[in-house]
């Protein structure tokens, strides 16, 4: 068995196609180590097999993985060689398309990425919408948020909110239960006015400590105790208000993301 292997994505785009399905069954070898790096912007003969070489070059003859989607049957082939292990991910899928459709592919790079201005701006809105109302900032303008997450600190609103809206389009606000929410078990008169678009975010009491005692080591903040005492006053609040509850413990970001979006029944917006 390997214990490390050099990874290549290359694409005739950015690659994140590519990258994203390579980690995505990559990951179900925790046991290897992989060096990875992407290689974009493939287009011509030439630039192909420039990235080929540098491939050969850098792995010293350990047969790399080279994950594909390129389009070009040219292109590909030129990394279809026996010095590497190569993966097409498109093309089984592309020919069975072709024949189930009876049509061929144009085999053009980059035109699933294709955004047009309208959703070029939603995504931009998004984005700035939700960097504008991190961390319960700008709470006057939630009547214009998709959805708003809610919880203790450290429960993961931020890098959720940011997902949702650079990979959903949608605009996500999150706030902090603070001091005061906890104790009084009381929402923010903005945040009852717009419960309907309010996802509560939670944890577990360890992995919230972990999360806190990285960032304040030793303190009365990230002790345990603290821990399940805010959790279990923000169980309260979530109850008390019938607000949706979404719990990130062993999921990933993208895993959370989607179901906070589902719990209120909202889909990534055109173009997305």
């Amino acid at each position: 068995m390997w214990k490390s292997k050099d990874v290549y994505y290359i694409s005739g785009n950015t690659g994140i196609l590519a990258k994203d399905m390579g980690k995505a069954l990559l990951c179900q070898f925790p046991e290897i180590s992989f060096n990875e790096e992407l290689i974009p912007f493939i287009r011509s003969e030439s630039q192909a097999r420039r990235a080929l070489d540098k491939i050969l070059a850098q792995s010293n003859g350990r047969y790399p993985l080279v994950f594909s989607t390129l389009l070009s049957i040219k292109l590909n082939q030129i990394f279809d060689t026996p010095e590497v292990e190569f993966l097409n991910i498109i093309d089984h899928f592309l020919v069975t398309l072709e024949d189930l459709l009876e049509a061929k592919a144009i085999r053009e790079p980059g035109t699933s990425r294709l955004l047009d201005d309208n959703s070029m701006t939603r995504r931009v809105n998004a984005i700035h919408y939700s960097i504008a109302h991190d961390d319960g900032t700008g709470t006057k303008d939630y009547d214009e948020a998709d959805l708003i997450i809610v919880g203790v600190s450290r429960s993961g609103k931020t890098p959720v909110s940011v997902f949702i809206a650079t990979q959903m389009g949608l605009k996500a606000a999150n706030y902090p239960l603070v001091q005061d929410d906890l104790t009084s078990v009381r929402l923010p008169s903005e945040l009852v006015r717009n419960k309907k678009r309010v996802v509560g975010l939670s944890t577990s009491p360890q992995m919230l400590h972990a999360f806190r005692e990285k960032r304040y080591p030793g303190s009365t903040y990230a002790n345990l105790a603290t821990c399940e005492q805010e959790l279990q006053q923000s169980d309260q609040i979530f109850l008390k208000y019938q607000i949706p509850v979404v719990f990130s413990d062993g999921r990933s970001i993208e895993e959370t993301a989607t179901q906070v979006a589902q719990e209120l029944d909202l889909k990534r917006q055109p173009g997305f």
